[in-house]
């Protein structure tokens, strides 16, 4: 067994500046831990692994820590850092290393599941830790950092056993570089789509509705319908077929299909009626198959058939982990299940990427790469062998045929098949796993899903899952941050804001609403008594794309002052004229 601290080094041999930079990070971690452990007697210590951006350590602490705390340990680091002391690697048996840390039961858990008769040991200071080491010859050669906050963390990530406070800091070679990344930090905060999604009115995190269970409002809702509607249109125009299976099933499909062995862990609780056990449904592939099954008996001439479903799934996430729309309880899916014949693989393939392509285009994210998936040598797999050796050349088949880059990674494959996944960067270049495609020969076999072939007998159709946007809530939440909460006007959910100057024009600021209402945009009237800059202003805040400022001049030639929320002044222009600009934005999704 290997540690996490064993784990991350892993992350960073390369380069040599790479591994340069984790040794900083590493020794930061222990520095800090000495700084703690100084300012906190009795602090039990768990792990401090190198991180991107920097490091963190995990202690069980005799009182809680906060943030203004961390000045004072940050101080104590400093000191260290200048008294340029070195750091000396050694190893020691086992047994000894078990009298060193007697009072650190973290530790000893350590020890007891490493490999082999002796275990490894770093000192600086005063400070002795255990480690397999790769750390800096001195501390003075540490870099800037800056200690960042404090959060909860289960000891080994197991919710079962003890939480621990956790310290991160951000640390890089130079202070030219943590400023960056200080900026950049910022700007995302800026952009947090918890905050601007309040701001903007989109959508509430409600206590009594529960965690993980996001409400939208009117505006919220109205984005999540633009976004769905184009993925609906775009795949009705090429060839999927949309159905509907309902939110509920029986727990024995589960069983069948596989899940319940591989997912029950984030199931909602049964529900009993009578003999039979219902689930609320985490995934809609066993509908799906089921519902293949009941249209009757199909040909190898209907295939493909592509089954695709807007519906609402229930994950039963642990409550310390989901956040804003990113990691929810209830999440809408553009599901997809392609059946077809193995011959069919590739062409399915390419029909699914090309409609990937041209819907993340145009919601604005043209950074990605494609990662592909592969089944680890541990985890939740079904298992075949045979079925996963197919499914993957099959898979890799039709990357190459489409000339596609990919980085193959194991580990990270669903429990039945292995993925492509397109994995794309922001605005601030995050890089976030959206669309999905997947190769499955496993779940039609065991939910006896049939066809037809060619030579009249009866063959298992391959089952392509695949989605685009994934989770409407979680593809929502990285659009805000994406776009800063500045929606292109085609998914604006107010497109335009009418300002009348004085009440003596809210007459006709009506009439405006109602002609760009006609022409099918979306139109507010700003009624209040505020002065117009107070509205504009507003306006601009709520990121509204277009603002129309309406007085005497503009009733008389039937035309609206028109102002960007970017602060550009366009003048006057006629209601027509107006209409045609925005129509033209929003057909070319601008």
């Amino acid at each position: 067994m290997v540690t996490d601290i064993e784990l991350k080094a892993e992350e960073f041999s390369g380069a040599p500046g790479e591994d340069r930079l984790y040794r900083m990070r590493h020794s930061a971690a222990h520095i800090m831990a000495q700084a703690v452990t100084e300012m906190l007697p009795g602090s039990k210590l768990a792990i401090g692994p190198p991180i991107e951006y920097g490091f963190y350590y995990d202690f069980l602490l005799p009182r809680p820590l906060t943030p203004e705390d961390l000045p004072a340990i940050e101080a104590r680091m400093r000191e260290v850092v200048a008294a340029d002391v070195p750091f000396e690697e050694s190893r020691a048996p086992k047994d000894e290393a078990r009298r060193i840390f007697a009072d650190q039961p973290f530790k000893l858990e350590l020890i007891d599941s490493f490999e082999g008769e002796d275990v490894g040991l770093t000192r600086h200071d005063t400070f002795l830790d255990l480690c397999r080491g790769r750390h800096l010859d001195r501390s003075g050669e540490v870099g800037a950092f800056k200690l960042m906050s404090i959060a909860g963390a289960y000891w080994r990530g197991d919710e079962r056993r003890p939480q621990l406070t956790r310290i991160y800091g951000a640390l890089f070679s130079t202070q030219e570089e943590l400023d960056a990344h200080l900026a950049h930090l910022e700007e995302a905060r800026a952009r947090d789509h918890r905050r601007l999604g309040r701001e903007l009115g989109l959508f509430f995190l409600i206590d009594d509705i529960g965690p993980g269970l996001p409400v939208f409002t009117p505006k919220g809702e109205m984005v999540r319908h633009l976004m769905e509607s184009f993925v609906r249109e775009t795949q009705t125009k090429l060839g999927f077929q949309h159905v509907w299976t309902g939110n509920v099933v029986r727990e024995g499909l589960f069983h069948k299909s596989g899940h319940y062995d591989n997912y029950r862990d984030v199931m909602f609780p049964p529900m009993v009626d009578e003999d039979a056990v219902y689930r609320l449904k985490p995934m809609n592939c066993p509908s799906h198959m089921t519902l293949y099954k009941e249209m009757g008996v199909h040909s190898y001439r209907e295939l493909p058939l592509r089954f695709c479903e807007f519906a609402t799934l229930y994950r039963y996430e642990a409550s310390g982990a989901v956040g804003g729309l990113t990691r929810v309880r209830s999440l809408t899916q553009d599901d997809c299940h392609i059946f077809c014949t193995p011959d069919q693989i590739e062409e399915e393939f390419t029909r699914c990427l090309n409609m990937v392509r041209e819907v993340l285009s145009a919601f604005g994210m043209t950074d990605y790469r494609l990662q592909l998936s592969l089944k680890g040598s541990e985890g939740k797999y079904v298992q075949d062998e045979e079925k996963w050796d197919a499914a993957t050349r099959a898979l890799v088949a039709a990357l190459d045929a489409n000339g596609v880059q990919y980085e193959a990674v194991e580990g990270e494959a669903a429990f039945y098949g292995p993925k492509a996944d397109l994995m794309a960067k922001d605005a601030l270049g995050r890089e976030w796993q959206l669309s999905t495609i997947q190769i499955d020969l496993i779940q039609p076999a065991r939910l006896g899903v049939e066809y037809i072939g060619e030579d009249g007998q009866t063959h298992t159709p391959v089952l392509i899952h695949r989605a685009v946007m994934g989770a409407t809530e979680r593809f929502l939440g990285v659009m805000i941050e994406h776009y800063g909460g500045a929606f292109p006007l085609w998914l604006a959910p107010v497109q335009a804001v009418v300002i009348p100057i004085a009440d003596r024009h809210n007459d006709y600021a009506a009439r405006v609403q109602e002609t760009l209402q006609e022409a099918g945009l979306r139109i507010e009237v700003d009624r209040r008594t505020e002065r117009m800059n107070a509205k504009i202003r507003d306006a601009q805040i709520q990121k509204v794309p277009y603002m129309l400022v309406v007085g005497d001049r503009e009733a008389e030639a039937g035309a609206a002052a028109v102002r960007l929320r970017s602060g550009e002044d366009l003048k006057a222009m006629p209601l027509g004229e107006i209409i045609e600009r925005m129509r033209d934005e929003v057909a070319r999704k601008a």
